[in-house]
């Protein structure tokens, strides 16, 4: 079975908006054999854009799977969105990937999210490639794109391949692994293109560049580094193992260019996929946990006769069952199996496997490591769960989800459909991770919380068209959040007499802050109870009371981030305290605890990002300082001027329609969350009521 393993690659496609990560998928489809016609963004035709919305919009909004074959290879490919909103969706694929691809506008070059998706490839030790597209773009410039990934994403991009010309002009591109110039016939959709010789006027530039490469792959092979010394020709072979090796090790990212639109360069794309992506065996074994400890205790290899563990990565909430999306780390999973969720203790029934292809499915019978599956019959796992064989339980590393910065209340139009509107809200918050349903306390309403004005447009939208639900919705608001400045300790007792029986409870917490660092949990809970047998439950129950009170603050309702609670003693009287106690306890315990640890109300920061002409430049600036911005850059871009600045969201409600004014309709924005800040005493006065 490692033979077959080899033979795989989990990859995904992943960049700034509108950088071609969609056409580039259609076209993979399409050399690859998987279509048979092309599908475009612009026509709303693309395979994985199937949903109404995405065609409309021209946005990827879902992540869509799709299986193809490449040279005896078989390419399980996940295409992301790239606007910020949509952001978890790359999130949870980066998650499960082995490798991915990292496209960029080579116009553009590094822009917003394509710095967030490289930080996302960090967090999950991704290996990666870079595709320069639109290399026929007007303005395109291979060096500056190729300098902005060293600048601003401290990469190592190791140069496969350059181009023949650029904007109009660019026809091709030289091939440095063959040493090669490659010209490509757009009439025949590109599967016919034409070897030859590099042309004079390149040839240093390509001798120079092939020399380049060939001191990066030294760097990981002593083989291509004795070739180097004696002046001898590098082998092939050496190279790309060289390559790989450094690919794989997460040290360097091949370069490659082209022109989805115009089908330049997709195919050696693909091979370099084959070539330097990992397959699931090159990675190092995955860490698993202690179920009740969180303690790494086993280290699970990509083993089909291993045990069986997998990670819930997505869900697609509809009738009449959900569908899910698991990536097998270790062992074989069958349908009509039994598996245990570790996270609920509950057991979960597997009763069909499919492999995807969009919104297609093909069922299949068994899935080994490595695999990529979608299954039907679990209840009740979340993104983030593992599934896992109930003899050998294991707990994988969860999912990173930005926290929500925005939110709008929403309600029926007819009180009939009340009931439909709460089991509906559960469905959108079982599908999208970074969906949040609460009620606001203040007015009854509902409220609904996301990652930026479009998330939740597009989400009530789905509400209307999807699940013929008629709403009325209010207008946007910040998502405010309280955290700690200081160590505060606080006592809660519960005591109280419920169905004839006294429950009664005693904990003391200390609460202090909490700057996690990558890959350690968004909170902490730590148990320093000196009793050897009180039970695991009311420990258990002590944490969820914990966790449940950090949901609704202390300020003015907000959840509470970065914090650590600490569980000092317990008070417990046999017969009588209960978990029910215990929870309530550790809610009482944990505001008293946060009254006196100096909390603080938070407002979400964004990094803001404006491409303008010079023109308009000092209009656009005056706006943004106008707005509490703090500028932290402006630099020029070709012809443009670029402003990076740091502004609390509050202030940039409806932006994007007054930067069109200002700029008569030439300037464009990206925003993307940056941090929490304390907000001004004034504000938070008004907002807290006191």
């Amino acid at each position: 079975m490692s033979d077959g393993l080899s033979t795989i690659r989990n990859i995904g496609i992943a960049a700034h908006i509108d950088a071609g990560k969609t056409t580039t998928t259609e076209r993979i489809l399409y050399y690859t054999g998987k279509l048979h016609r092309m599908g475009e963004v612009d026509d709303g035709t693309t395979t994985t854009d199937f949903d109404s919305q995405e065609q409309e919009r021209g946005i990827t909004i879902y992540s869509a799977a799709v299986t193809c074959p490449w040279k005896g290879h078989t390419i399980n490919l996940i295409d992301t969105p790239g606007h910020v909103d949509f952001t978890a969706e790359v999130e949870r694929s980066l998650r499960v990937l082995d490798g991915a691809v990292a496209v960029f506008d080579a116009k553009e070059g590094v822009e917003p999210q394509s710095e967030t998706v490289w930080k996302q490839c960090d967090r999950y030790h991704v290996p990666r490639l870079c595709f320069l597209n639109k290399m026929d773009k007007i303005g395109a410039d291979f060096a500056r794109s190729v300098e902005s990934i060293v600048e601003r994403l401290h990469g190592r991009p190791a140069v496969l391949q350059f181009p023949i010309g650029a904007g109009p002009t660019f026809e091709g591109l030289v091939d440095l692994l063959a040493m090669k110039a490659v010209y490509y016939e757009p009439h025949e959709l590109g599967s016919k293109f034409e070897e030859r010789e590099i042309p004079p006027e390149l040839r240093d530039e390509a001798d120079i560049r092939r020399h380049e490469l060939e001191e990066v792959a030294a760097d990981f092979s002593d083989e291509v580094m004795e070739h180097l010394l004696s002046e001898t020709p590098v082998p092939p072979g050496a190279l790309k193992a060289a390559l790989r090796k450094g690919t794989i090790a997460n040290q360097i990212q091949p370069l490659l260019v082209g022109s989805s639109l115009r089908y330049v360069g997709v195919q050696r794309m693909l091979d370099a996929v084959v070539d330097f992506l990992p397959c699931p065996t090159d990675l190092p074994p995955v860490e698993a946990h202690d179920v009740r400890k969180r303690e790494v205790t086993h280290k699970l290899a990509c083993d089909p006769d291993g045990p069986l563990a997998t990670l819930v990565f997505k869900i697609i909430a509809e009738k009449p069952v959900d569908l899910y999306f698991l990536r097998v780390y270790s062992g074989t999973l069958k349908s009509n199996s039994r598996l245990l969720n570790p996270r609920t203790g509950e057991k979960e029934n597997i009763s069909k496997l499919y492999r995807m292809f969009a919104r297609r499915r093909e069922q299949i019978d068994v899935a080994h490591a490595g695999d990529i599956v979608a299954v039907v019959g679990p209840k009740h796992p979340v993104t983030g769960d593992t599934l896992c064989d109930s003899h050998k339980p294991v707990l994988l590393e969860s999912i990173h989800f930005p926290e929500t910065v925005i939110s709008l209340s929403i309600e029926p139009k007819s009180s009939k459909d009340r009931d439909k509107l709460i089991e509906a809200l559960r469905m959108l918050e079982r599908q999208d991770p970074t969906i949040r349903v609460k009620p606001d306390p203040e007015t009854g309403q509902t409220l609904i919380s996301g990652m930026g004005e479009l998330h939740l447009e597009v989400q009530v939208e789905r509400l209307r068209r999807d699940l013929k639900l008629e709403v009325n919705k209010g207008q946007p608001r910040v998502a405010y959040r309280e955290t700690i400045q200081g160590v505060g300790e606080g006592e809660g007792r519960f005591e109280r007499e419920l169905g004839g029986n006294v429950h009664f409870a005693g904990v003391r917490l200390r609460l202090g802050p909490w700057r996690p660092q990558p890959g350690q949990p968004a909170t902490l809970i730590l148990n320093q109870i000196q009793d050897a047998d009180f039970p695991a439950e009311h420990v258990a129950a002590i944490e969820e009371g914990i966790r449940s009170s950090a949901l609704s603050g202390e300020l003015a309702g907000y959840p509470v981030i970065d914090w650590k609670a600490t569980i000092l003693a317990v008070e417990h009287r046999d017969g009588e305290s209960t978990p029910l106690a215990f929870e309530n306890a550790a809610r009482i315990a944990f505001s008293a605890a946060m009254r006196n640890a100096q909390p603080v109300l938070l407002e979400p920061i964004m990094n803001v990002e404006v491409v303008t002409e010079e023109t308009y430049f000092g209009t656009i600036v005056a706006d943004l300082n106008a707005r509490r911005a703090e500028i932290q850059d402006t630099l020029l871009r070709g012809h443009d001027r670029v402003i990076k600045a740091k502004v609390p969201l509050r202030e940039m409600f409806g932006y994007v329609t007054k930067l069109r004014s200002l700029s008569s309709g030439r300037a464009t924005s990206t925003m993307t969350p940056a941090d929490y800040a304390p907000v001004p005493a004034a504000e938070a006065k008004q907002l807290v009521g006191v």
